[in-house]
């Protein structure tokens, strides 16, 4: 999928862009990867970070609010992987037009500029806040995902397919908690807030996120949201794996944080399908045709759902210890 293509990723020198570069340099053959983001010192130390294979990557400074700069940037572009969104939740809360102009206005940027630039395969990140959203963040990734998979219907002749992939905040990324508990132990302070004794979340790692993506790339046949299967773990279990004689304070649930994590909705299991090793969320929309069901799958009974505290996969304390040691920890 990734040998003699010219891939482009937004929102390039995130979490996920790094990780991407680097696992597809060091395991396949692209023509180039072109990193586009408006953040030019992380560009530099991507460029840092990969010096010895700078032949294979191009630096596009660009907003994906700026239409026009975007045409210039899919020129000649097999892959996109749409990572660029505001994502701060109390941020985009108090700036919620900048998070729409973004987020929105952003996605159907994109969507426009793969299809006129004959651009082939195009996956969307998504996130757990998109599922029922309760802050303004998750409700502009819903929006964000609705359009990708819509994009499909306008296509008309050209090749351009859309999917989009859905997940959690990843263990040990910046945005995840372990850096902010890791900084409170780090710190010397032994007494760890927790927002709620019983709030649960998904693990999911960058290698795991990465994996889904590919698949979504080598399979998608248009309109496939991807849920990747993960294992849940409790809040407390996380922070006792960090510091086992920390002392645990509830300080209550955070304006738009959620109790638990939700994947897949009741009204969702209608159109879902489980595989091995993920779950695909298929349209339900008229111009979806059911023989683009990819084989292997079997129909969830309805009602089903894919949510962090009902999860059949569940993490120990011990378990969490030793997963912690594979994550590099992002400040």
């Amino acid at each position: 999928m990734f040998d003699d293509n010219t891939i482009l990723i937004t929102g390039g020198t995130g979490s996920f862009g790094k990780k991407f570069i680097d696992t597809v340099l060091k395991n396949y053959q692209p023509k180039k990867i072109i990193i586009y983001s408006r953040d030019e010192y992380k560009q530099f130390l991507i460029k840092k970070q990969f010096e010895s294979q700078k032949d294979k990557l191009r630096f596009f400074l660009g907003d994906v609010r700026d239409k026009g700069r975007l045409y210039r940037a899919f020129d000649g572009v097999d892959i996109v992987i749409h990572a660029a969104a505001l994502k701060q939740v109390p941020a985009a809360e108090y700036n919620p037009i900048e998070a729409v102009k973004t987020n929105i206005h952003g996605a159907e940027n994109v969507i426009d500029a793969a299809i006129d630039k004959g651009v082939k395969k195009v996956v969307a990140l998504s996130t757990d806040k998109a599922v029922n959203p309760i802050n303004l963040y998750g409700a502009t990734k819903l929006v964000s995902d609705k359009l990708f998979i819509a994009g499909n219907a306008y296509v008309g002749n050209k090749e351009t397919n859309f999917s989009v992939v859905r997940y959690g905040n990843v263990s040990g990324s910046r945005g995840s908690v372990i850096p902010y508990f890791k900084s409170i132990i780090d710190s010397g302070i032994k007494k760890i807030p927790i927002t709620d004794f019983e709030m649960t979340r998904f693990w999911v790692t960058l290698e795991e996120t990465f994996d889904l993506v590919k698949y979504a790339l080598e399979h998608s046949k248009g309109g496939e949201l991807y849920v990747k299967k993960c294992s849940s773990f409790k809040v407390t279990d996380l922070a006792l794996a960090l510091e086992s004689n920390c002392e645990l304070e509830k300080v209550g649930i955070r304006p738009g944080e959620k109790l638990h994590e939700v994947m897949v909705t009741e009204d969702d299991s209608r159109t879902t399908y489980e595989y091995n090793d993920h779950y695909i969320i298929y349209p339900n929309l008229d111009w979806w045709d059911n023989f683009k069901i990819q084989d292997g799958g079997k129909k969830v009974k309805k009602g089903f759902r894919y949510a962090s505290n009902t999860n059949k996969n569940w993490l120990s304390v011990e378990d969490i210890k030793e997963l912690i040691k594979e994550i590099k920890i992002v400040y």
